[in-house]
């Protein structure tokens, strides 16, 4: 073995290079069962961010089902999901550049099922065979000027009938604001769906429905069967005899209910567990039925994931033992289930377990990249002190490079991570993005504050009106806990997120004093601006966050980092996509000209093309790249390997800042 040796941290030489990271990486999602065959979506980097419908086939090869030219993704409700599903081997899926839906048969290029030349998006798709139709949820951007419509539409199965009659398709239902999730009764006679409306979010409160078809394709008898506004359904799901079942948050955590033919909704399995996730993107799944007696699920406690197998009568629930921490997107059939599925020693990645012996079969990989454990942080578990005698949870990550030691004395960086949502997670699955970090000789810090998912809906609530103080208190928190504990080094301690959690790191820089630089990737500095610019899905969302608009702008400007840059006091480099309709580029570019005319350090990173999140590989390599720079030259330590440099304006000014004061925008 050789002798390791002694360096500071943060210069440790890794191997975790941001080239090694992306090669070959590719984003997994969308797992979806058709007999014998699976089929899952491949977000790959290489190809420009590409999303690409893979099937596994009794034949054990992986083959690729979207053509070049095509690309497997919705935009509905921006986010997408839910891009694409099979039956009997015929694919349909949302072409990402012109939002058309397409119909794919065996051997067969795409033929279009809906019109050209109008903005109209399609997404979680259910196959109505009896009825030659597709239903999906259908967000109509047409008319200029006007809030995006969302419908659930019927839609011609058939090209060339589609073709003939311009692919308008029958609206099965209207008049709420959002839709999702519908699903046909196997006996082909119902549908479910969840509906909710401004200014809820899913997972503030949404509505089940269950309506019968008539002769003429039509629902009728539509009637609410479970939610209400203050209560979260999640995945309606019938039964082989077509039974429906749901998730349902009403005890306080998001667990597993039955509507019996009578109308009573029965719980079937209450525990202090989730069983539901935020809906973010469509076409989510936390469970799936076995037979008609079994149902597969997985469930969080303590953000840990876990599988086992629910015994529909009974009510118990019985683990299934695997190597996974984190289980998503599942599906099953008889004797078998597909996920995704990850853990602290383990990328993403697509599996296949046979159910009788437990034993798993990786399909596919989300990265090749083998990674010595000697050089891998494993996460620790934490839970900390916050305001009001509240408890926080988040995940540690030590550094960890078996070539090196730090000199005597010497504590490490921290990086805490802010992730996005804010209604989201941290997740223990191995991201060699946090160990790029850790095998360098920086701590992290990954967050679930207040608000996270995974630790029930009064958790998660903790952030209902408070959004850019209790995120922000428990990140700080977390932080005074490892200072405390001499973990790490309080003068290099640093703040990143994305998104929600770029808005919680420039709150965190601009109205509190302990971390000493931060990164906000495709973060919100005005939260104004957010509430007038943002897209249909997240325009009312600051309504529980924050509160409801223009009522009370005062608290949207108290919130707002871009109001108050006189306050802020370090040094920060921001990343944006130029192309995001979430997070528009203007909140970066506020901020920076505001640190720019303070004459503070700041580099500013756009990238063309980008939208909300970096898919392609050289920016997320850059991005990766140019936020260690960026520490190395803040915080004066050198690297062992070149990358390539940023412009940071104002580095020289760096020991001239004078101290800021503490300053809590509470309302």
């Amino acid at each position: 073995m050789a002798q390791t040796q002694t360096a500071p941290y943060g210069s440790w030489k890794s191997p975790l290079t941001s080239e090694l990271i992306v090669r070959g990486a590719v984003g997994l999602t969308q797992v979806v069962l058709d007999g014998e065959d699976a089929y899952w979506i491949e977000v790959r980097p290489g190809e420009g961010g590409r999303s690409v419908i893979v099937r596994r086939g009794a034949d054990g090869a992986n083959l690729d089902i979207t053509p070049v030219g095509f690309n497997a993704r919705t935009r509905v409700h921006e986010y997408g999901g839910g891009d694409f599903t099979v039956a009997d081997g015929m694919i349909y899926f949302s072409n990402f550049a012109d939002g058309r839906l397409y119909l794919q048969a065996p051997d067969v290029g795409p033929r279009p099922l809906t019109p050209a030349g109008v903005d109209m998006r399609h997404a979680d798709m259910v196959v109505d065979r009896g009825r030659q139709r597709l239903i999906c949820v259908r967000e109509d951007h047409t008319v200029e000027g006007r809030e995006a419509v969302n419908t659930l539409m019927g839609i011609e199965l058939d090209a060339d009938v589609a073709e003939d009659t311009g692919g308008g398709g029958l609206a099965l239902v209207s008049g709420s604001d959002f839709y999702s999730s519908p699903r046909l009764s196997p006996d082909g006679r119902r549908l479910a769906w969840l509906s909710w409306n401004h200014p809820n979010m899913p997972w503030d409160g949404c509505e089940l429905y269950v309506g019968e078809f008539g002769h003429d394709g039509s629902l009728q008898k539509i009637e609410r069967v479970a939610g209400g506004g203050s209560e979260s359904i999640f995945q309606p799901q019938w039964s082989p005899d077509s039974t429906l079942y749901f998730v349902s948050d009403r005890s306080g955590w998001w667990n597993l209910n039955r509507l019996e033919s009578n109308g009573r909704v029965v719980p079937l399995c209450e525990m202090q567990a989730e069983f539901g996730l935020p809906q973010w993107v469509f076409g989510m799944s936390t469970y799936a039925f076995e037979s008609g007696e079994s149902i597969i699920c997985t469930y969080t406690e303590r953000g840990t994931m876990r599988l086992a197998r629910l015994d529909t009568a009974t009510g118990k629930l019985e683990p299934i033992e695997t190597p996974y921490t984190d289980i998503t997107f599942l599906r099953a059939s008889s004797g078998r289930a597909v996920f995704r599925a990850g853990s602290p020693t383990e990328t993403g990645r697509i599996v296949s377990i046979d159910l009788a012996t437990s034993q798993t079969t990786v399909l596919r990989r989300a990265s090749d990249v083998t990674i010595d454990d000697g050089y891998l942080s494993i996460p620790q578990a934490v839970e900390f002190p916050t305001t009001d005698g509240q408890t926080a949870h988040a995940f540690f990550y030590p550094p960890r490079n078996r070539d090196y030691t730090a000199p005597p004395g010497d504590r490490p960086p921290l990086l805490v991570k802010s992730h996005g949502g804010p209604t989201a997670a941290a997740s223990t699955t191995l991201r060699l993005e946090i160990q790029y970090w850790t095998s360098r000789g920086v701590s992290v810090l990954d967050v679930n504050y207040g608000g996270s998912t995974g630790y029930g809906r009064a958790y998660r609530e903790r952030l209902r009106g408070q959004w850019g103080i209790v995120d922000v208190d428990d990140c700080v928190n977390g932080a005074r806990y490892l200072i405390e504990r001499n973990e790490v080094d309080e003068q290099r301690c640093t703040i990143t997120g994305g998104s929600a959690g770029g808005y919680t790191t420039l709150c965190a820089l601009t109205f509190r004093d302990l971390f000493k630089a931060g990164a906000s990737h495709y973060g919100v500095s005005d939260c104004e601006a957010l509430a007038k610019e943002t897209h249909k899905f997240e325009s009312r969302y600051l309504d529980g966050l924050i509160g409801p608009y223009p009522e009370r702008a005062d608290l949207y400007r108290e919130r707002s980092p871009i109001h108050f840059t006189d306050r802020l006091a370090c040094p920060v480099i921001f990343f944006q996509g130029l192309e995001d309709k979430i997070v528009l580029p203007n909140q970066a570019e506020m901020m920076v000209e505001a640190l720019q005319a303070k004459k503070l350090p700041v580099a500013y990173v756009p990238f063309a093309g980008e939208q909300h999140g970096f898919r392609r590989a050289e920016n997320i390599r850059r991005a990766l790249d140019g936020e260690l720079y960026f520490y190395s030259r803040v915080f004066g330590f050198d690297l062992a390997d070149e990358v390539e440099p940023v412009l940071i304006e104002n580095l020289s000014n760096l020991r001239s800042t004078g101290a800021k004061h503490e300053s809590d925008p509470r309302a």
